[in-house]
């Protein structure tokens, strides 16, 4: 019962979707059989997130990953400092992989050697740490979803999200994304709790898990949007009485929420201008016009649409929009707490210049919660239709109810939850089994050792890590030429201007490099289609480039290929593009046709120039 201290909002109400009839409480059975089938759901999760977790290395393929969070932990021993001298993305995630590699290997000196001497298992305990919270996510996800619905609701929201594909994906990457998640859920669970209950604990834990939410991922302040549709419902309901408790609140929310910031981007305030500086540049970044070649240009909220159709699923994202009617129609205080916020999340991220599937995983919660309130509302409805007594002239009026009705339930309520589950659960098994195999950079990169001698001068695309190709003599790749020039004695030079970024790699291509590999001796060309085929997704943009492919296929002699397809030659000179170019799917392997991790990988052999006689 509700006290004078804890006055309780919404809780117990028939109406909401997804919620017993008042008078009914889980018995300790039912109570039994949810933890049981919790504890499936976190095993499962946390094993679809382990599955092909070493997958690609010692090289982590993933430029974000060999970029951020991992080498800036490494780099803080280095430098004998925790200022991650970084901070266009919060350091909270960095932070944690500096305390695990001080406790894994036992300090400065320890964590350095293993990862210049061993990054294979530096890597996998970063990647490890990342699928542990994505877990922890899905428990702290079950008591929101139970907290504000029921122990269904809950735990079908936990299930939804544990085998959705963009968080089983990006689980096996050391990235912030999926580590974002368990802050973020936190913080809705206390929302909750201010919702239900508004007792200090519950402002504590929103609080709290905005802090930490925001200073590892920076939109994953997101979830001040909840925590205010609580505060603001509490205060409607309860009238100016409330005023005073919940500006104690709020004032302790904030306090938590300014502490919990600190704690894990303390350099946000000791550093203060380094912090501000990047924080503005990286909003720059995001906000400016699509500028990546061969990334998508039909809007932003179209492409997250879109990605939700797949990182989500069709069914739990139909089922998220019928949980946002229902809510509205059933509770509107639980309405505004979920639904502004990922609306508004969805808006400001497709009004971004730039995007991508995985940035819209704040929000993934919300939606899953919604999802699994509508199924459980869609299954409870349909139970009662099939409890009802026939009456006299149906078929099957005078038989017994209870036992037909029974098996009627169960087999109701468990093919709506296959139905939500089954997409997200195939194509996180297929992701699982695609990263257990060898990368395809990793056959070529063998294929090479057999057949090119060590020293021997070769031409890479920038599709794999610096270190992957030091065994042989890599021409500067990323360095821009303006118009090859010819010398008075007909050689060919570059005009070596300036270091290009890997976005402008397309931009630095032209038929005559190939001309200059040749009189040069650079006679082996690797190319990846993930840098070729951002060139052809957009050709007008890049005419040159597309020439220089075009060359490059009649010129060069195709000697090995490793296809990442079902469908294509693993090892040996067949295979094509199966997948169109897409920043996404090129990337996180998603259709079915993939069989293995890494682009289309071609050799190419010149035999023009100095490459005739070698």
């Amino acid at each position: 019962m509700a006290t004078a201290e804890e006055p309780q909002l919404g809780h117990g109400t028939a109406e909401r979707p997804g919620v017993a009839p008042a008078g009914q409480t889980d018995s300790d059975g039912s109570r039994r059989w949810v933890w049981t089938g919790l504890a499936l759901v976190l095993l499962a999760g946390l094993g679809l997130r382990l599955w092909g977790v070493r997958q690609g290395l010692p090289y982590a393929y993933n430029s974000d990953e060999a970029d951020h969070f991992l080498p800036h932990a490494v780099e803080m021993f280095q430098n004998g400092t925790l200022n991650p001298g970084y901070f266009a993305n919060p350091p909270a995630f960095t932070y944690v992989l500096h305390g695990l590699l001080a406790v894994a290997y036992g300090g400065a000196g320890g964590a350095i050697h293993a990862y210049e001497h061993n990054p294979q298992s530096v890597f996998t305990l970063a990647r490890v740490a990342a699928a542990v919270l994505g877990t922890v996510a899905l428990w702290l996800l079950y008591l929101t979803g139970a907290r504000l619905f029921n122990r269904a609701v809950g735990l079908l929201a936990a299930a939804i999200e544990a085998v959705a594909f963009l968080p089983v994906f990006y689980a096996h990457l050391a990235l912030n994304d999926v580590p974002t998640l368990a802050p973020v859920t936190l913080s809705l669970l206390g929302s909750a709790g201010v919702l239900r209950k508004a007792r200090a604990r519950d402002y504590l834990l929103a609080g709290i898990g905005l802090g930490l939410a925001s200073a590892t991922k920076y939109t994953g302040g997101v979830v001040i949007l909840p925590l205010a549709a609580a505060v603001l419902a509490r205060l409607l309901a309860e009238g100016p009485a409330a005023g005073r408790r919940a500006l104690r609140g709020v004032a302790l929310a904030a306090f938590a929420a300014l502490a919990a910031f600190l704690v894990a981007d303390p350099y946000a305030l000791l550093d203060y201008s380094a912090f501000h500086g990047e924080l503005v540049h990286q909003s720059t970044l995001s906000g400016e016009a699509q500028g990546k070649l061969g990334a998508p240009r039909n809007g932003g909220i179209v492409y997250y649409l879109w990605s939700l159709t797949w990182g989500l699923g069709w069914v739990p994202a139909l089922a998220a929009l019928g949980g946002a009617v229902t809510v509205w129609r059933s509770e509107r205080a639980l309405w505004w707490l979920l639904v502004p916020a990922a609306l508004a999340f969805l808006a400001f991220m497709g009004l971004q210049g730039r995007y991508f599937g995985r940035w819209l995983l704040p929000i993934f919660p919300i939606l899953c919660m919604l999802a699994a309130s509508f199924t459980m509302q869609v299954a409870r409805a349909g139970i009662q239709l099939a409890r009802r007594p026939r009456a006299p002239g149906e078929p099957g009026a005078g038989r017994p109810v209870r036992g037909r009705a029974t098996a009627l339930s169960v087999a109701i309520t468990a093919l709506l939850v296959a139905a939500v589950l089954a997409q997200g659960l195939i194509y996180s098994v297929h992701s699982g089994l695609v990263l257990s195999r060898a990368d395809t950079r990793a056959l070529t990169r063998n294929w090479m050792l057999e057949h090119i001698p060590a020293g021997t001068r070769v031409v890479v695309e920038p599709v794999s890590p610096d270190g992957w190709g030091e065994h042989w003599s890599k021409y500067p790749s990323l360095f821009d030429r303006l118009a090859p020039r010819r010398t008075r004695d007909g050689r060919l030079e570059p005009r070596f201007t300036h270091q290009a970024s890997l976005e402008d790699y397309e931009r630095t291509l032209r038929p005559a490099l190939i001309d200059y590999y040749q009189q040069e001796g650079y006679c082996w060309v690797i190319s990846g289609s993930t840098e070729s085929g951002r060139a052809f997704a957009d050709p007008r943009a890049v005419p040159q480039a597309i020439a220089y492919y075009k060359a490059l296929g009649e010129r060069g002699e195709v000697v090995y290929r490793a296809s990442p397809y079902t469908h294509g030659q693993a090892d040996g000179r067949g295979g094509r593009e199966a997948v169109a170019f897409n920043f996404d799917w090129s990337f996180d392997y998603y259709p079915l046709a993939y069989s293995r991790p890494g682009p289309l990988m071609t050799v190419y052999r010149l035999h023009g120039g100095r490459c005739g006689a070698a």
